[in-house]
């Protein structure tokens, strides 16, 4: 005698209702308690644990995104599908007797199955929004990693939404693959009006592995500057200097140059002073040497042998010295030296006696 032949003989009896007998439909009732039980259980602490134990940043707490019920529902429903399937087929009444009506029990069961399948789909096309938690936003190469991640997620929920077109269209017994087979030449057009779309898919892969920029960079591409906010699948989204968004397909990019400031090792300043075309040769040469002596024992100069100050032009009315020098990749470091710089010029040149030439001073 088998285990579904055990629970017949405890359940059968006499009809109470709906061909349910008593004992058929209070087991009934503890399989539709137990299966909420299980649903609660996994939401308040198997998946809040799970997400804890896989995820490897901790800007996620697993309690906050396990805690939307459609989970807990999704595991009660998985618990009462197989197990109203699994009585059907093993727990059957002998003749005369009564458990339940199985009309009703298949019919609860496909419910169950279908809403588990639903639930499903909408557990993973929310999950893909917390994959950084998964790829690692943390350590070395962040901004490589938030890249992958915004890719890896816009590729995520594409393909929740293809599976679960295909598995909705099997729930309600559409066969997808017949119909796309059937297409012919709507088919033809469709690929061609979407070839647009596979080309910025393969743009956002392009990007990924040869990396031109990531997510928080700052980006100069086809006239548009401004910061890099996120990699999708079909396009990148650049917040501009003004706060505006401006969203560029992946196509384009890969087929333009792209000047990426944030990859720059350092940032380079040239001011330029304006002399009196009658200035002394000495004292315009003493104030070149001054000024470069004194701006290189700033520890914030950097690539001192490539750093200088000259005559670059004595054509009258003036005399231009230019300045070439190097400082950490900062843009805060560079506003402020180079204001120091200027600042410099000028006392420097007052030492040595210059006169800053005044164009309005001209007659």
């Amino acid at each position: 005698m088998t285990i579904g032949d055990d629970i017949a003989d405890q359940l059968a009896g006499e009809e109470a209702i709906y061909d349910f007998s008593t004992l058929g439909l209070g087991f009934l009732i503890l399989l539709i308690g137990v299966s909420t039980s299980a649903g609660l259980v996994s939401r308040r602490i198997l998946f809040p644990r799970i997400m804890d134990l896989f995820s490897k940043t901790e800007r996620i707490d697993g309690r906050t995104l396990f805690a939307p019920r459609s989970l807990g529902w999704m595991v009660g429903l998985l618990v009462m599908w197989q197990s109203l399937d699994w009585l059907l087929e093993n727990v059957s009444a002998s003749e005369g007797d009564f458990i339940w009506n199985n009309g009703l029990m298949e019919t609860v069961s496909e419910i169950s199955r279908a809403g588990f399948v639903i639930l499903m789909l909408v557990a993973a096309y929310r999950l893909v929004d917390y994959l950084d938690a998964f790829i690692v936003v943390e350590g070395d190469n962040m901004a490589a990693r938030r890249s992958l991640a915004s890719v890896a997620e816009a590729i995520g929920r594409l393909a929740v939404v293809i599976v679960g077109a295909f598995v909705l269209a099997g729930l309600v017994g559409l066969n997808l693959n017949g119909m796309i087979a059937g297409l012919g030449i709507t088919g033809l057009a469709l690929a061609l009006a979407a070839k647009d779309s596979v080309a910025n898919i393969f743009g956002a892969i392009s990007i990924i592995i040869d990396q031109p920029f990531n997510v928080g960079d700052w980006i100069i591409v086809e006239d548009v500057e401004g910061e890099v906010i996120s990699i999708g699948l079909r396009t990148t989204t650049i917040r501009t200097g003004n706060d505006t968004i401006v969203t560029m397909p992946n196509s384009n990019i890969t087929n333009s140059p792209v000047e990426n400031f944030t990859m720059r090792r350092f940032r380079r300043i040239r001011p330029s002073f304006e002399f009196e075309e009658d200035s002394d040769e000495g004292a315009l040469k003493k104030f070149c040497d001054s000024l470069c002596e004194r701006v290189l024992a700033d520890p914030r100069a950097t690539k001192n042998e490539d750093s200088w100050v000259k005559i670059t032009n004595s054509l009258p009315p003036k005399m231009t010295v230019s300045c070439n020098f190097y400082c950490q990749s900062s843009a805060k470091v560079q506003r402020e030296f180079t204001e120091d710089i200027l600042l410099m010029g000028r006392s420097i040149g007052i030492e040595c006696g210059l006169t800053f030439h005044e164009p309005r001073r001209r007659t």
